[in-house]
């Protein structure tokens, strides 16, 4: 498939088409066609949920502050990591759709990862949300999986949400886990933070205060 057969405007249309009507979109998604056109679909969403994250940065509502060139660059960061994890996450999915009995090959399996990038500025979104918002990512992820696994895969239902909820909720475990410590260790980072602050501020007075004293001395003996 050569880039320009690829119609960019449909693309919106297609991400509120997964959105709203996963089963529709999952039972209808073509299974060949080549790598371009879902790799340029991820690569749009993972701008998309960059800039999200460099927004959220630049106004401090993110897990701690970071410089305005952290904040920016995760406009590149983010898509790059978004395509890199799209390959690795279909090897991955790849391994265990076959091990489910899918019959499909690598590429139906990066299509179907791909297509559920469409997550990722949703996931930016949430994550504002402490806790809940990891929980809601890990729902709402499981879901897409176990759909792609049933109307794509041809996998029974019982089994996909068995075997992806486990696998889900042993990650969203990590997951709650680390962010947990990221928390704890901004706040605390914030708080000596402002005790260097405060004791600088006291030490600084304390100069003024001895500069003040000796100035009175060396006045008193002209």
């Amino acid at each position: 498939m050569e880039v320009k057969e690829i119609d960019f405007a449909v693309i919106p249309q297609k991400a509120l088409s997964i959105l709203t009507k996963p089963v529709d979109f999952f039972k209808t998604m073509h299974k060949t066609g080549g790598f371009l056109e879902p790799l340029i679909f991820a690569l749009i969403m993972g701008i998309i949920a960059g800039i999200l994250h460099a927004i959220i940065s630049l106004v401090g509502l993110g897990y701690y502050s970071r410089g305005l060139m952290d904040s920016l660059g995760m406009i590149i960061i983010i898509p790059v990591a978004v395509i890199v994890g799209s390959f690795i996450g279909a090897a991955i999915m790849y391994v265990i759709w076959k091990l489910l009995g899918s019959p499909e090959n690598y590429e139906v399996s990066y299509r179907c990862v791909a297509y559920i990038m469409v997550l990722a500025p949703i996931a930016a979104i949430l994550g504002l949300i402490p806790y809940a918002g990891a929980i809601l990512n890990a729902a709402l992820s499981l879901i897409f999986i176990v759909l792609a696994s049933i109307y794509v895969h041809s996998i029974p239902a019982k089994k996909a949400l068995l075997v992806f909820g486990i696998i889900f909720a042993v990650i969203l475990i990590f997951q709650l886990r680390a962010e947990y410590k990221i928390r704890n260790f901004a706040h605390s980072a914030d708080e000596v933070r402002k005790k260097m602050e405060e004791l600088n501020r006291q030490y600084k007075q304390q100069l003024e205060k001895q500069l003040e004293e000796a100035r009175k001395e060396a006045q008193r003996y002209r």
